[in-house]
């Protein structure tokens, strides 16, 4: 049977482990991000999504990663931190991880590649693409990460 996103262990921000099967019965949205890019505001929109949707039924999840200009080059405390003092972010982040190349993360080996997931092949081409999985932890697809993470395409995603 093909692996979905609820069967993978990461660790969060504080180094401990996290079960994806605990967000089993939840929409979510995965989102790579960095503290030093053009796209870092989006950490605003997310906030507000996740304060205006999140709970029982949605879910996003940050992981830091430093893949594209060095824009997230700080240890997990100085992301936490950052996240905290400048955007009041309270949805789960997760420790840095790589989201492209020969030390990308299983997670995301998973999230961009259609032999994977089964749907698309979704390459990360910058910080803040957004993923979206349903409450069975199937991959739906992506949203670029130009794109406010309010489009209408997450914000239908959520609803239905």
């Amino acid at each position: 049977m093909a692996k979905t996103f609820h069967d993978f262990t990461v660790k969060d921000i504080e180094g401990k482990d996290v079960q994806l099967s605990d967000f089993k019965g939840k929409k979510l949205l995965v989102v790579n991000t960095a503290s030093q890019c053009g796209l870092t505001p989006q950490y605003s929109v997310l906030q507000e999504l996740y304060e205006e949707y999140g709970g029982d039924g949605f879910q996003i999840v940050g992981f830091p990663a430093n893949n594209f200009g060095n824009q997230e080059p700080g240890t997990e405390d100085e992301i936490k931190t950052f996240c905290e003092s400048n955007f009041n972010v309270t949805f789960p982040m997760m420790s840095k991880v790589s989201v492209k190349g020969d030390d990308q993360h299983e997670v995301y080996q998973w999230l961009t590649q259609k032999d994977e997931n089964g749907v698309e092949d979704a390459p990360v081409e910058w910080n803040f693409q957004k993923f979206m999985i349903d409450e069975n932890g199937q991959y739906v697809g992506h949203v670029h990460p130009q794109e406010t993470p309010a489009t209408d395409e997450i914000i239908n995603f959520i609803k239905k």
